[in-house]
């Protein structure tokens, strides 16, 4: 399988763990979760024109960089990808449990279309 195949995998398999996680109220954690199933799917479309980036916003500035601004993805998913990260850090990094059911929904929403749209690009690269 390559590394397309199993980033893909990976991101779905995420994003199970999302809605998992949601249905038991771990608000912090499925927002986790959609990051990095929207992370690893943005890494994977970085190598399909031989981009490597050494750190999470590294990868999210490639992705604008090559993706976003090129016209080949819509802005929206540039923006998406950016308001997860910091929804990310907030929910692994605050004291407490901070993110609502609300924002983990919607997060949720959000990364499903980022890994699909991705995924179809991937598939038909």
């Amino acid at each position: 399988m390559s590394k397309l195949e199993n980033a893909i995998l990976k991101a779905e398999k995420f994003l199970e763990t999302a809605e998992l996680v949601l249905e038991h109220s771990d608000y912090d954690t499925c927002v986790s979760r959609c990051y990095y199933a929207m992370y690893i799917m943005a890494e994977a479309v970085l190598l399909t024109k031989d981009i490597q980036a050494s750190s999470h916003k590294g990868v999210i500035s490639f992705f604008g960089q090559h993706f976003i601004k090129t016209g080949i993805f819509e802005g929206e998913l540039g923006k998406a990808i950016n308001k997860a990260y910091d929804r990310r850090l907030y929910g692994d990094y605050s004291i407490g449990f901070q993110i609502t059911q609300t924002v983990a929904k919607d997060q949720l929403v959000s990364a499903t279309k980022f890994v699909e749209v991705l995924k179809a690009f991937i598939l038909k690269e």
